[in-house]
């Protein structure tokens, strides 16, 4: 009689136990955010990120604390406008300063290469989450 009832109720309990889970990994959308972002330097070209990927200081990526990988975003220079969109693919410290980090093509089309940091809003772009 015992384990029928364990037959029974095991398979309610695995479902809450994965809508636990899945509710835990959701993440709110954020649709903006004013902050400083910088950029990485040359060390680090071909060094591995955190999502697996070789980091490469030409394409259009950049790392966040906790933005999914693979997540789309378009950052805007609040200091000149320019605007760029780029994907997230490794991360930041938790306690590092600054939002985001932007490869340096990135950088180059936000227009901050010389100053090296630069107030930026971003948005999360729909197709994307």
């Amino acid at each position: 009689m015992k384990w029928i009832f364990v037959i029974a109720v095991f398979p309610s309990y695995l479902q809450a136990q994965q809508d636990s889970i899945s509710s835990k990994e959701t993440v709110k959308p954020i649709q903006f955010e004013a902050c400083m972002a910088s950029y990485y330097a040359k060390k680090f070209e071909g060094r591995k990120c955190s999502s697996g990927e070789r980091f490469r200081n030409d394409s259009l990526t950049a790392a966040h604390k906790n933005l999914p990988f693979g997540t789309k975003l378009k950052v805007i220079n609040l200091n000149n406008d320019s605007s760029v969109v780029v994907r997230i693919n490794d991360r930041l410290p938790k306690k590092s300063k600054r939002c985001i980090d932007l490869t340096q093509r990135a950088a180059r089309q936000l227009n901050f290469i010389g100053s090296g940091v630069t107030k930026v809003k971003f948005e999360i772009l729909k197709d994307s989450i």
